[in-house]
């Protein structure tokens, strides 16, 4: 594994993420196929190239290049179990990947290209959910769908309480195994945004 993909245990996050903290890394995962096929090992598990290839807008020849790339820098990896290498199944490293702003130039240009490249898919999550999924849903789940644009004021350091707090909610959730889930359990994709406002200039 890349030095700087570090994995739950040695940051203390609680959610079983990657830590990405080199800005190469940033730059090789600020892409469209390659967020794809990240995002849809993380979800789904363990897949070859041509099974990712029709749901990450990649042929599988394009695809499995994304994905020996993503393999360079300790983000996916080959599945266990798996040895037939003209079919070679590949899974995530970890259930999820987190990384901060850098203070050094190189390293904010390639955070805040990650940043925009997630924006931009969250974007497009939201508007296929609003097409096609939310009009299909029971009255059940689409009575506890949400959509909240919440305002606060506060501290540096009390946003980032805020965000540990809401962390240690979720994290029994994410964490836990298929066979602890009670019965009708489904996925739900909670977009979290923590928007600083540019300063008052008091």
């Amino acid at each position: 594994m890349e030095p700087d993909a570090r994995p739950h245990g040695t940051s203390g996050n609680r959610l079983g993420d990657i830590e990405i903290t080199d800005p190469k890394t940033m730059r090789a995962l600020a892409h469209p196929v390659r967020l794809a096929v990240l995002e849809r090992l993380q979800r789904n598990g363990p897949a070859t190239a041509t099974q990712l290839s029709p749901h990450v807008g990649a042929t599988p020849s394009v695809t499995s290049w994304h994905l020996r790339h993503l393999a360079g820098f300790g983000l996916v990896r080959d599945a266990e179990g798996s040895v037939d290498r003209r079919e070679r199944r590949w899974e995530a490293v970890a259930r999820g990947f987190r990384f901060e702003m850098p203070d050094d130039e190189d390293g904010l240009s390639a955070a805040r290209a990650l940043g925009m490249e997630m924006f931009a898919r969250g974007a497009q999550q939201i508007e296929r959910w609003a097409a096609e999924t939310e009009p299909e849903l029971e009255p059940a789940w689409r009575r506890v769908a949400r959509l909240a644009n919440t305002r606060v004021v506060v501290s540096a350091e009390e946003l980032a309480a805020i965000e540990d707090a809401v962390e240690a909610v979720l994290a029994p959730y994410v964490t836990r195994d298929a066979a602890d889930r009670p019965p009708g359990t489904r996925g739900v994709r909670l977009l979290r945004y923590a928007l600083p406002e540019a300063g008052e200039g008091e």
